[in-house]
C-alpha cells in the first residue's frame, strides 16, 4: 500500500544527533569500544532525593491525570524559580510539559502560521529548524560563527535580518551547540529590535544553571520584554532527568490560553508522579547541581588544554557542556568544509562519535559533548590524533 503523507513531515529530516547515536550503538553492539560524544545527556544519575520523591509520589497514588497545565505545587515552584531569575510569571502563565521539546513544539504551533518568518541564530539546535518547518514557518538566519559564536558582534547582522515581518526570534543562552553565553549588551540589542519590530522572542534557558564563571541573564527580565518573551526551561540538563521527560514554558497569559488548547488535546498533561519529582528537583538539589557543574567545568578546562596541545583552537564555552571543533574534511579525503565526512571518519576510524556542524547550520565544525568522564575525553582526543584527523 502506498501512503499519502502529510507535507509537514516531508519538510524535516531525522535528527542528526540521534542518527550518530544510533550508529554508535550499532558499533557497540558489534563489540566496538566507541567514545560517544554525540548526545547531550549528563553522565550523572538523577539526584537520589529526586528519585525517592518520584517513588514516594507513586506510592501515594499520584499515578492518574493531573490538571492539564501541571500540578499547582510544581507551577508554584517554577514561578518561584523564575522570580529568582528576575522573571514575573504567575502560575496561570506556566504550562508543564513532557519534556522541553514538547514545550517548544507547542509554542511554535501556537504562534507560527504558514509563511511566518522565524529568525534563528546559527549555529542553532537542530530542533528549532524542525519545529519552525513543521509549523510552516519561513526561516531567516544570522551566522554567529565568525564571531566565536557570540551574539554581540553580530547585532548589526541581526538588525538587518529582523523586520516588521518577523514573527518569532529564538534565543538560546547558554547555547546548544556552542556553549556560548550571550552578554547583557547582546540581549539588550535583542530587546531593542524586538520592541522596535513588535517581535515575540523564545528564550530557551534549558542550560541556564550550567555556566562557568559567568551568569546567564534571562531575556524576559529586561525592560520591555516581559510581555513578549516565552521563557522555556526543563529538568533534563541541570537535574540529569533526561528520561523523566519534564519541561515547561512561561509566557504572557494570552499565549498560554491558546497553547493550553493544543496541550490538552495532545499530551493531556505531564506524568503525575514525575511532576512531584520536579518539585523536589527545584527545591532541594542545589548541592547536586553544583557538584555536576563543577565536574563539567573541570572537564571543559582539561579538554581545551588537550585540544590546544593537538593544535586545535576552539572557542571556549562559558556554559552548557558542548564544544564546537573546527574540522578539516580533507583529512577524511573530502572537501575541507565537509564536516559529515570528518565525523564519519571519526567514528569509523577513531571510534569517536561526534555530530556534524552542518546539522546546526555550522559547516566545517563538529559538536562534541563533554558529558563524559575525563578519562574518556582524553582517550577521544588521543584517538582522533592517532587517526590523523587533527
Amino acid at each position: 500500500m502506498e501512503f499519502d503523507f502529510a507535507a509537514r513531515v516531508g519538510r524535516v529530516e531525522p535528527s542528526a544527533t540521534i542518527a550518530i547515536s544510533n550508529l554508535a550503538g550499532e558499533l557497540e553492539a558489534d563489540g566496538v569500544d566507541v567514545v560517544d560524544l554525540s548526545v547531550g545527556e549528563p553522565d550523572f544519575p538523577t539526584p537520589e532525593n529526586v528519585v525517592e520523591a518520584g517513588k514516594a509520589a507513586m506510592d501515594a497514588g499520584h499515578t492518574g491525570y493531573t490538571s492539564s497545565n501541571g500540578i499547582p505545587a510544581l507551577r508554584e515552584a517554577i514561578s518561584e524559580k523564575l522570580a529568582a531569575d528576575g522573571l514575573d510569571y504567575g502560575t496561570d502563565e506556566i504550562i508543564v510539559t513532557p519534556g522541553g521539546k514538547q514545550a517548544l513544539y507547542e509554542v511554535f504551533q501556537t504562534l507560527i502560521d504558514d509563511g511566518d518568518e522565524v529568525v534563528l541564530l546559527d549555529p542553532a539546535w537542530v530542533s528549532y529548524e524542525a519545529m519552525a518547518k513543521l509549523a510552516g514557518g519561513s526561516l531567516s538566519r544570522v551566522d554567529l560563527a565568525p564571531h566565536d559564536f557570540q551574539l554581540e558582534p553580530a547585532l548589526d547582522d541581526l538588525a538587518e535580518t529582523v523586520s516588521d515581518d518577523t514573527e518569532l526570534l529564538v534565543v538560546n543562552s547558554p547555547s546548544n551547540p556552542t556553549g556560548a553565553v550571550f552578554s547583557d549588551a547582546a540581549l539588550e540589542g535583542v530587546r531593542d529590535l524586538a520592541v522596535e519590530h513588535d517581535v515575540t522572542v523564545i528564550s530557551d534557558e534549558i542550560y541556564k544553571e550550567i555556566t562557568y564563571g559567568v551568569e546567564a541573564t534571562s531575556l524576559g527580565s529586561l525592560d520591555g520584554m516581559g510581555d513578549r518573551t516565552v521563557t522555556l526551561n526543563g529538568f533534563s540538563k541541570a537535574y540529569s532527568m533526561t528520561g523523566w521527560r519534564l519541561g515547561y514554558f512561561a509566557a504572557p497569559k494570552p499565549i498560554v490560553e491558546q497553547a493550553s488548547k493544543l496541550h490538552s488535546h495532545s499530551v493531556t498533561c505531564a506524568v503525575n508522579f514525575v511532576q512531584h519529582a520536579g518539585v523536589e528537583a527545584l527545591t532541594n538539589t542545589d548541592d547536586a547541581v553544583t557538584e555536576m557543574r563543577d565536574a563539567f567545568d573541570e572537564r571543559r578546562e582539561m579538554l581545551v588544554d588537550r585540544l590546544d596541545e593537538a593544535g586545535v583552537d576552539v572557542a571556549v564555552p562559558d556554559g552548557a557542556f558542548y564544544m564546537m571543533l573546527p574540522v578539516d574534511g580533507s583529512r577524511a579525503g573530502s572537501d575541507p568544509d565537509d564536516d559529515h565526512a570528518w565525523c564519519e571518519a571519526a567514528i569509523e576510524e577513531a571510534h569517536v562519535a561526534t555530530v556534524p556542524g552542518s546539522a546546526f547550520n555550522a559547516p566545517g565544525h563538529a559538536r562534541i559533548s563533554y558529558a563524559a568522564s575525563e578519562e574518556r575525553l582524553r582517550e577521544a582526543v588521543e584517538r582522533l590524533v592517532d587517526a590523523d584527523l587533527f
